[in-house]
């Protein structure tokens, strides 16, 4: 067996598994360090009321003080790394570092400047903006105390003594993302012009503060055709905390051109984590890729030909097929997701209610759910519709890839390019429900738009 197919055995059929050990005992900490900081409780309460936020999905560590709940950590599963904080690697989990003087439960933020303003202007900041890491107090009281984080790819602790001249250099490359180019004569081109710009940005900052810049760009230019996306943020930079409860972001990506999209991302430090595949019909492949420091998570979505779905398909080559299927056809008409197309959708994660119901009171609908289930939930957004050149339609339909009633809904009424995720997660699950993301990929897939029924098979 080749190395290539060795390492995709590794990681094909990776089954995760729900964690209640483990999460019932971090609820029942954060409960007792939650009653011990009566202020940081009262946050919580904002956070989920106003955004359908848990403060559990957006912890980053804990630090904790008494060495007694050590043997605890570890039946529960948790295992103490050679730099001595516990880690957790089969369920989504928060590090416990141990460390002198009070406990301190530390939770993500986007922006720790949005918020200080949010929460009290008063506050102080302990690290540089724009640097790779940076820290807020936010609320203390006599046993425990509760702090904002905000992480820009840096994978310690301890705020970071950062150098004028890298924090000049990330901010140009923030600026570069947020600002680059998008739409170009050939795929081609465009990609070894986003390569070669990914490829500047790791050279002097490092892939992780890199990867960190580049997703925040890429949920900005998301945002620009997501209502939802823009309505929630809202909501969340008002609460202070940004779109610190991000699961995963998902790109479409043509057989043609997947290797290289791939390519950069890799370069950005993802790394392949799982795949997942459509079992019966076989038409589409999801490569999962994850960046380790940032704990971040992509979906990368690809048609796919049954006999392929053994085979190392983010890496080989793929040769087109004589019909495209749902990622082909949406990189026809809206074009690469890395390039003009962008994010496909951002999950983010709720109390999955409440955020519909935050949603819905805004005019906003979802989806019948594709994941319902008490460990995992996931929803879109109906989604929001983009204008499509009528001569790339005209193609499709001539090359028999779109059949005339749906070319015609398109070249009228443009096609679904954005939506917003709502996603629950519950005992500490990081995997994905399999069947459930084929149900949502035929539903989205551009065939089936203006019709209520399933979409042709293949």
């Amino acid at each position: 067996m080749s190395a290539a197919a060795r390492r995709v055995d590794d990681y094909r059929d990776r089954e995760w598994r729900v964690q209640p050990n483990a999460e019932a005992f971090l609820q029942e900490f954060l409960t007792g360090a939650l009653k011990a900081c009566p202020p940081a409780a009262t946050f919580a309460d904002r956070l989920w009321t106003a955004c359908g936020v848990r403060l559990r999905d957006i912890i980053d560590h804990i630090e904790y003080a008494s060495p007694e709940i050590e043997p605890e950590l570890a039946a529960a599963g948790w295992r103490r790394a050679e730099s001595g904080q516990w880690i957790h690697e089969e369920g989504y989990f928060p590090d416990f570092l141990p460390a002198s003087g009070k406990l301190t439960v530390w939770f993500r933020v986007e922006d720790a400047g949005r918020f200080v303003q949010a929460t009290d202007p008063g506050l102080s900041i302990d690290g540089r903006a724009h640097a790779p890491l940076r820290r807020v107090m936010a609320f203390e009281a006599n046993e425990a105390r509760f702090g904002a984080i905000e992480r820009s790819g840096h994978v310690g602790y301890e705020t970071p003594q950062a150098a004028d001249r890298a924090i000049r250099q990330a901010r140009l490359h923030a600026q570069a993302f947020r600002a680059r180019r998008r739409e170009f004569d050939t795929v081609e081109s465009g990609l070894d012009f986003t390569e070669a710009l990914v490829t500047d940005a790791v050279n002097d900052i490092g892939s992780h503060w890199a990867c960190a810049l580049w997703l925040s760009a890429e949920r900005d230019y998301w945002m620009r055709g997501c209502a939802a996306g823009r309505l929630q943020k809202s909501r969340q930079d008002a609460a202070g905390v940004g779109w610190s409860n991000i699961d995963h972001h998902t790109y479409d990506g043509s057989r043609r051109y997947f290797r290289h999209t791939i390519k950069i991302l890799e370069t950005l430090g993802y790394e392949l984590r799982e795949m997942l595949y459509a079992g019966e019909l076989a038409g589409w492949g999801s490569q999962v890729l994850e960046q380790p420091a940032l704990k971040s998570t992509i979906f990368a979505d690809v048609d796919l030909a049954p006999e392929e779905l053994t085979i190392d398909f983010a890496h080989e080559e793929l040769p087109d097929l004589d019909k495209h299927r749902r990622a082909g056809v949406l990189c026809v008409i809206h074009g690469e997701s890395i390039l003009e197309a962008g994010l496909n959708h951002v999950a983010a994660l709720y109390d999955q209610k409440l955020a519909r119901a935050l949603l819905a009171s805004q005019g906003v609908s979802m989806m019948p759910p594709f994941s319902d289930f008490a460990h995992l939930y996931q929803e879109l957004t109906i989604g929001d519709r983009r204008p499509v050149d009528p001569s790339r339609v005209d193609a499709l339909e001539r090359e028999g890839h779109l059949p005339a009633s749906e070319a015609e809904d398109i070249r009228l009424n443009g096609a679904i390019a954005t939506h917003l995720e709502n996603i629950e997660r519950n005992d500490g699950y990081k995997g994905f429900n399999k069947s459930g993301i084929d149900g949502v990929l035929r539903k989205l897939d551009p065939r089936a738009y203006g019709k209520n029924r399933e979409i042709l098979p293949g």
